[in-house]
């Protein structure tokens, strides 16, 4: 048991490692041995986990792919308006993106030409987005003649642009951010008799609430 937990802890560390090292160089630039090394492992013990870069970049998406299912789960099973449940994911989100260098890591490689491979990351937030907008839809949440179809773009194309741009400055991750988008966003797209709550920055006092537009529905 104690060899499996020690060797559990080494593959979490080479993981940490690898995300650090991708996130700063690139996939194609990155080197094993510098993983290593900021592992604190040998080559040996590297190549006893992964079999190559291939395999320990895979690792690293799928170890932010599960932490990005919990964010979404969570916000999925909180039950209650389902575009407050969008806005309050779309914060814990991009919090994650700011303090988690795995989870960075893992959307950027999935945009990495060099990897050859999908943005799978994205495509899953893509998913999701659009099933939490089809909830809105149903329970009357949408601004009348406003359709997930017509929304998610915008939604998708911010927020990932958001984490493109928050790779290289936290600021563009920050709650201020965030609620200023939800605050420009939720006027057009939340029905005028359902006004939608959107969380303040931590030290900023109460909630606010977004009075959806009128010319939303004219």
């Amino acid at each position: 048991m104690v060899k499996q937990d020690r060797a559990a802890r080494t593959r979490q560390s080479l993981i940490h490692a690898a995300a650090e090292v991708f996130a700063q160089e690139g996939f194609a630039p990155a080197s094993l041995s510098t993983i290593s090394r900021r592992a604190g492992v040998s080559n040996g013990a590297l190549h006893f986990h992964f079999e190559n870069k291939k395999a320990l970049a895979q690792a690293v998406e799928d170890e932010a792919a599960k932490t990005v299912r919990r964010i979404t789960d969570e916000g999925t099973d909180r039950g209650g308006c389902a575009l407050q449940a969008l806005v309050d994911t779309t914060h814990e989100l991009m919090s994650g993106l700011a303090d988690d260098i795995v989870i960075r890591a893992g959307f950027e490689l999935g945009g990495d030409p060099a990897r050859g491979a999908e943005p799978r990351l994205r495509r899953e937030w893509q998913r999701w987005i659009e099933d939490m907008l089809r909830r809105a839809e149903a329970e009357g949440a949408l601004a009348e003649g406003m359709s997930p179809h017509d929304a998610s773009p915008a939604i998708v194309a911010v927020t990932v642009g958001l984490e493109v741009l928050g790779s290289k400055d936290r600021g563009w991750l920050s709650e201020e951010t965030i609620a200023g988008f939800w605050d420009l966003m939720l006027p057009r797209l939340a029905s005028r008799q359902k006004p939608v709550p959107v969380s303040s920055p931590p030290a900023g006092g109460p909630r606010r609430t977004v009075m959806p537009s009128a010319q939303a529905t004219d």
